[in-house]
């Protein structure tokens, strides 16, 4: 069988006229399949049972080569498992050669995370004379300071508090409690909240001793404190694209910056497996090549 496209027109129209792919679904299939046989044919193979494993292989370190990312490689081995199925299972090939190959492992993204003077600058913005100003200091002082995720913060309860230890009890993923730190400031802006704030915004029946509270006297939502955020980055002048997570990134980072040990960074998250703990090593990795180029006389 010489690479004429025939088998390749006659496995996109089963996926059109027979599956009801969509015509995008079908044209990246055919990209991503022609491509593997573009690079057989520069191989010198012309017949699809010439294709094996030692050829997928030097396909996908070529694709790695060109610099296509993981999530790519990802699609172009779907696609090219699903031809080989379609050929063995009706007799065009003896064996398929996509079986013995895995997927490629999909590189973590490093997440955003904001300078120790961003994180200030937002901190500083909210309004303390203001009640919802105060809570949303309270607030965002508690995430940074705790690395807490957007779901701790609005659950958190008044008998979560440990404030005079400095501590405040968590509920993380899968119900897990853990006990986690809280610096002085979190801690002096909480009591303030609590004091000045909370209080005029509890309503009976509603608040469920919720700390976090809207003006209706329900506890925020996540949406709430996603508004919340945007508002105090722009105020501050932060043109970075700022999220609830990216405080927890940013606490994470700045600790492993510190010298704290990825142990206990892990335990402060409430991370079940430390390797989703070492994304922060490579942040942290980012960050010192960073300093190495600004300030290293050849580092530029």
């Amino acid at each position: 069988m010489i690479f004429n496209s025939i088998l390749l027109k006659e496995y996109l129209s089963v996926l059109r006229l027979e599956k009801n792919f969509s015509t995008n679904t079908v044209d990246s299939y055919g990209n991503d399949i022609s491509k593997l046989l573009e690079f057989a044919a520069m191989c010198g193979v012309t017949d699809e049972n010439e294709i094996d494993y030692t050829l997928l292989n030097k396909f996908f370190r070529h694709l790695s080569e060109l610099g296509i990312a993981s999530s790519s490689a990802a699609r172009y081995l779907s696609s090219i498992k699903s031809y080989f199925n379609y050929l063995r299972t009706n007799n065009y090939v003896k064996t398929d050669p996509s079986e013995r190959i895995s997927s490629p492992k999909r590189s973590r993204s490093l997440p955003a995370v904001l300078s120790f003077e961003e994180i200030e600058a937002i901190l500083n913005s909210p309004d303390t004379e203001d009640k919802l100003g105060l809570r949303d200091k309270a607030l965002l002082e508690t995430m940074y300071s705790s690395g807490l995720r957007v779901s701790e913060a609005i659950n958190l309860h008044t008998s979560d508090l440990l404030l005079q230890d400095e501590l405040i009890r968590v509920f993380g993923k899968g119900s897990k409690e853990r006990i986690v730190p809280v610096g002085s400031s979190a801690v002096k802006w909480i009591n303030e909240y609590l004091l000045k704030s909370r209080p005029s915004l509890e309503r009976k029946g509603k608040s469920l001793n919720f700390i976090f509270l809207n003006v209706r006297g329900t506890k925020l939502s996540r949406m709430g404190i996603w508004k919340i955020l945007r508002r105090y980055t722009e105020q501050a002048g932060i043109q970075k694209e700022v999220h609830p997570h990216t405080f927890r990134h940013s606490f994470a980072t700045h600790l492993l910056e510190g010298g704290a040990d990825l142990r206990s960074v892990q335990e402060m998250l409430g991370h079940a497996d430390i390797s989703t703990t070492q994304i922060y090593t490579h942040v942290d990795r980012e960050y010192i090549k960073q300093v190495h180029r600004d300030f290293h006389p050849r580092g530029k």
